[in-house]
């Protein structure tokens, strides 16, 4: 912004024409912020303690002169218009002052040109001002993270790839180490994003106290940072900071006087040994991410040839999964859901593989997450809804009693508009009750978005279908969102069932959601039942389904038809 009253250094010995020049420029600029001096150690004290917006000089003083001025003005560095207001009228002078930088040579007498020109100089460096300002905020969004105010990946492998160049040439090691919060998500959609923001930038503060000329952090996206390590010389070292890093994880953290905990993931290569430049070190960390995901939590995992093996493979399954619905490559099995008191089959869980013509059959923890990863799970939820409720419509075709069907439901799924419309759909085209569908969502799925999955499964069930938690007991479902949703079936996870004869805190844990869930008037089924001591412990507590392995494994739907024909003699084993 050009200054309403410029601040002037002056240089001159003539005290007159500096008042003249004074009543000049006060006529435009009211309170005028003026200086006058005559000497070089009186120019270079004005010059250095304090800051101006342009200086007037005469051209030539008895102790120096204009171009004198313009020599020390830039060997100070400093950018200030400089302007010859002079009685010398020397067409050679003037043209010796603009060589030497000045930005006009006016004569005396002629203040208005002079006014004018200042106000064209000053008018110029402020948009040359607000131009660098304006670069500085363009290149700090291209750079820097706009949360954290950490470098973005390309500067951040810009000066990866000088620190590795110097830890090379001294024959030393470096570690990166991929980091993932592992609550994040959850954290974001219970409690609101702006809670997650601030965990973030918590974190991230605590990890910068580790960063400096070798040691880099930057963000790539959510909760996943990458933090490379050139200080490092022995692998004890990189494990000594790995744990220090999961300690800083490990404290509370406190955002608006609440207390949240997270656990980390930590994914580590060594360079030189596993990558030759910080790209490569960044990708198979990253796949040692991926290929371990869900399987541990609060820990650190280095880098292996097998993690890279795995990972082709999955990107091999990535690639190939999409052509998997257009050849018809998936089919479903079904295992019974068997009603506690009657011994009767009253539904199924439908469970899809994935027939690959290279790998074979594939359970869903091979393909459904790279499924997650896309849109293509969706197309999955579509094909798995259809041919279920064909096949049950099979099933009563063939003289089997009606019986319900469980199809998991994805978060993808459930958050899409036209979700409702397509089930809708399939149901009038199958012929099929809604009363007969269950659809299974995860805690986890309930979570992401609290008010978008009320209003969809308050929807679904005034079309009569029935909701299912799925794998209840591992998430953060809590009384209360019992309560808030709609739901009709917990379906406990094996972890709650797999301990109870052999533990007394696992089977007073599985009796408190039996008995919470009746009170709550919602039915329980028990999942992964194998033997006949948990069934009987199951039947005391008044549980009302269950499944598992110790009536049958998941079956294809010929094999299940006549399972559903035994269901009239309630002697299904």
């Amino acid at each position: 912004m050009v200054p309403r009253n410029p601040k002037l250094l002056i240089i001159d010995d003539c005290e007159i024409d500096d008042k003249s020049l004074y009543i000049n420029l006060t006529e435009y600029w009211k309170k005028l912020i003026y200086k006058r001096v005559s000497s070089i150690s009186e120019f270079l004290a004005a010059l250095y303690d304090s800051s101006w917006d342009a200086i007037i000089a005469e051209y030539s003083l008895p102790q120096f002169d204009a171009l004198n001025a313009l020599d020390l003005l830039k060997r100070s560095g400093k950018e200030i218009p400089f302007f010859i207001y002079s009685k010398n009228t020397d067409e050679n002078n003037a043209l010796a002052a603009i060589r030497h930088g000045a930005c006009d040579y006016l004569y005396k007498g002629c203040s208005f040109r002079l006014v004018f020109a200042l106000e064209r100089e000053l008018k110029l460096i402020d948009l040359k001002r607000k131009q660098r300002q304006t670069e500085s905020q363009f290149f700090h969004l291209a750079y820097y993270d706009e949360l954290t105010g950490l470098p973005k990946y390309k500067l951040f492998c810009e000066k990866a790839s000088e620190v590795l160049s110097n830890r090379s040439a001294q024959g030393k090691i470096a570690a990166v180490y991929s980091i993932k919060i592992d609550q994040l998500p959850t954290v974001g959609n219970s409690r609101g994003y702006n809670i997650a923001d601030a965990l973030i930038k918590q974190f991230v503060y605590r990890l910068s106290v580790h960063t400096g000329r070798n040691c880099l952090l930057t963000r790539l996206e959510g909760g996943r940072f990458t933090f490379l390590n050139g200080e490092v010389n022995t692998l004890d070292e990189v494990q000594i900071f790995a744990s220090q890093i999961l300690k800083l994880g490990s404290m509370p953290f406190m955002i608006e006087n609440l207390e949240f905990y997270i656990s980390l993931n930590i994914a580590i290569t060594i360079y030189p040994d596993d990558g030759s430049d910080i790209e490569v070190l960044l990708t198979n960390s990253e796949s040692t991410l991926a290929v371990n995901k869900g399987s541990w939590k609060n820990s650190y995992q280095f880098y292996t040839k097998e993690v890279s093996e795995i990972s082709l493979r999955r990107t091999l399954l990535s690639a190939s999964l999409r052509r998997a619905l257009e050849k018809n490559e998936f089919v479903l099995y079904y295992q019974p859901i068997i009603d506690v008191k009657s011994g009767q089959i009253t539904g199924v869980e439908t469970l899809v593989r994935w027939d690959h013509p290279e790998f074979g059959l594939l359970q869903p923890d091979k393909f459904i997450p790279l499924a997650d990863e896309t849109s293509l799970i969706v197309e999955i939820g579509k094909w798995v809804l259809q041919e279920a409720c064909k096949q049950a419509r099979y099933w009563q075709d063939a003289g089997g009693e009606p019986i319900s069907i469980a199809v998991n439901t994805s978060a993808i799924e459930l958050g899409q508009s036209p979700y409702l419309n397509y089930i809708t759909e399939v149901l009038k085209k199958e012929r099929f009750d809604p009363a007969l569908l269950e659809l299974e969502i995860t805690e986890s799925v309930l979570m992401r978005d609290a008010d978008t999955s009320i209003k969809v499964l308050r929807e679904l069930k005034q079309m009569g279908i029935k909701i299912a938690i799925d794998n209840f007991g591992i998430g953060f479902t809590s009384l209360n969102c019992l309560k808030k949703y709609p739901i009709d079936i917990l379906k406990m996870d094996r972890s709650l069932t797999n301990d109870m004869t052999t533990s007394a805190d696992s089977l007073s844990i599985v009796n408190a959601i039996v008995g919470l869930a009746k009170n709550l008037g919602i039915l329980v089924l028990a999942k992964g039942i194998e033997t006949q001591e948990q069934l009987d412990l199951l039947t005391k507590m008044n549980c009302n389904k269950v499944q598992g392995f110790i009536f049958s494994e998941p079956v294809t739907g010929e094999k299940l038809l006549s399972f559903i024909k035994l269901r009239k003699t309630g002697t299904f084993t």
